[in-house]
């Protein structure tokens, strides 16, 4: 299979993630990097040496040798720079989360035509972990499902020593905060594990900004969330159960759990050393009894490569990459949503 040719917008630490990856998988070649900071584009040349380097993102889409574009820089520019990367005929990967609101991702479907889109908030999808837990569900071991569930409580740390940065908490440059940081990843991964046959239809929501005993732990002026839970209601019943803070003044804990008639899973997103599996299962003779299905020393990084390697494959073969433009639309309707429920007190309805 001829190698994908991709081009790179973006060369600081998600870029170069990105580079590593092009150069290093079989069916990916780095055609060509860019970015507006001098010092970036000569790291990034001495590092992985691409065929061309460019000042801007515009420039690279002019290049015929360049087949799919990356964007890895701040949600507020993603927008613009995906529809003119569509406009010029590139397959396109965008960074999570895919932009800053629903109606955004509406305007790259429409511009998308025949061209393959995809956002990579798949990335924690492509672990072994994920690939067992999916199997399990669609075998309908658990019955009909009634809870998928995710709590994780980050504590602040020690007062850091460096600036911050400052696109992270800042609603303007990001969207939001924590919760468009890794809101996407939970739900990619919760629905994801349904294979997406989850319908969400209205969303119960809270969010907090930072305490202000630990506002110096991060960039001045920072405005957007740090702690957000979310109730979403989906077509039949389901629900699901969203919380995740940093800078908290609590103690760690993390669960994830999806939770059936029949039985329960027990699991983690993120790989660890070992990642287990545990099904808890009913009987209408011994109760529950509970057994651990899966466990795996797992790597903690493999996960990086898998976006970026399923949508080459996807160009090359012609289907839907894991996470495309529609499925990503379905995260930022819920996204938008739990804001607006936040602001308003109510229940927010999606369409």
């Amino acid at each position: 299979m001829e190698p994908v040719r991709v081009g790179v917008v973006g060369c600081g630490v998600i870029g170069t993630n990105h580079m590593g990856i092009a150069t290093s998988s079989p069916g990916l070649e780095l055609a060509a990097a860019a970015d507006l900071v001098e010092s970036y584009r000569t790291r990034a040349q001495e590092r992985f040496k691409p065929a061309a380097m460019y000042e801007s993102g515009e420039e690279l889409f002019d290049d015929p040798n360049v087949e799919l574009v990356v964007l890895a820089f701040p949600t507020r520019y993603r927008f613009e720079m995906g529809m003119k990367a569509l406009a010029k005929g590139k397959h396109l990967l965008t960074e999570k989360p895919v932009a800053m609101n629903a109606d955004e991702v509406r305007s790259l479907i429409a511009a998308r035509g025949e061209l393959k889109a995809a956002c990579c908030s798949s990335r924690y999808r492509f672990t072994d972990g994920a690939r067992k837990a999916t199997e399990i569900v669609r075998s309908g071991a658990l019955g009909d499902l009634r809870i998928l569930r995710h709590r994780n409580i980050n504590p602040a740390g020690k007062k850091p020593g460096s600036p911050r940065p400052e696109w992270r908490l800042k609603k303007h440059l990001n969207g939001g905060g924590y919760l468009v940081n890794w809101g996407c990843y939970d739900l990619d991964y919760l629905l994801g594990l349904t294979e997406w046959t989850l319908k969400p239809t209205s969303v119960f929501a809270q969010i907090w900004t930072i305490p202000s005993i630990f506002v110096e732990h991060a960039a001045p002026n920072s405005d957007a969330e740090t702690h957000y839970m979310a109730l979403i209601q989906c077509e039949g019943g389901a629900v699901l159960s969203l919380e995740r803070s940093e800078y908290t003044a609590a103690s760690r804990e993390e669960a994830w759990a999806v939770i059936g008639s029949e039985g329960s899973l027990r699991l983690h997103m993120l790989a660890s050393r070992p990642n287990r599996i545990v099904m808890d299962k009913g009987d209408s003779e011994a109760g529950v009894s509970s057994e651990t299905v899966w466990e795996q020393n797992e790597s903690s990084g493999g996960h990086h490569r898998g976006p970026l390697t399923d949508i080459a494959a996807a160009i090359r073969e012609d289907r839907e990459p894991m996470t495309s433009l529609e499925r990503a639309l379905v995260m930022q309707q819920i996204t938008d949503a739990i804001y607006e429920s936040a602001e308003t007190g109510r229940s927010v309805s999606i369409d």
